[in-house]
């Protein structure tokens, strides 16, 4: 069984590599080399059994905090580039982004009653834009 929880916020970033020069950067990154953000969509998939107990995989309350605890909390009105310890020295593309928050979230999830399993993870920057990271 499948359990999503979406969660939103709000962040900065700025796409460049300080090893190239400006022309590259935009060649590359296009507008995205500037100063701007995003108001993300983050959707966390866990798997597990029903546990007879509860009638849950999970609750959502502890997946839900769990979620904001180490990630949103960390990111929520927030340059990426400047603000985030655990995205210092990543282009934070959505990509990169999404495989550190599965990085913070894996470990910190199998943690819960449970120990529900990390399966997927969709991060949505913009109604055109999203990536998935799944198991």
């Amino acid at each position: 069984m499948l359990v999503t929880r979406r969660v939103t916020f709000a962040s900065g970033h700025i796409l460049r590599r300080p090893d190239w020069d400006d022309d590259r950067n935009r060649e590359v990154f296009g507008a995205c080399v500037g100063d701007h953000g995003h108001n993300y969509v983050l959707e966390v998939s866990v798997s597990g059994p029903v546990r007879a107990e509860t009638g849950m995989v999970v609750n959502l309350r502890d997946l839900d905090r769990a979620v904001r605890e180490a990630v949103v909390a960390k990111v929520d009105h927030r340059h990426l580039n400047r603000d985030v310890p655990f995205l210092r020295d990543r282009i934070p593309t959505t990509e990169n982004v999404a495989l550190a928050f599965w990085a913070e979230l894996e470990e910190r999830l199998a943690r819960l009653p449970g120990s529900p399993r990390l399966e997927r993870l969709r991060l949505v920057e913009s109604e055109n834009n999203a990536v998935e990271v799944t198991r």
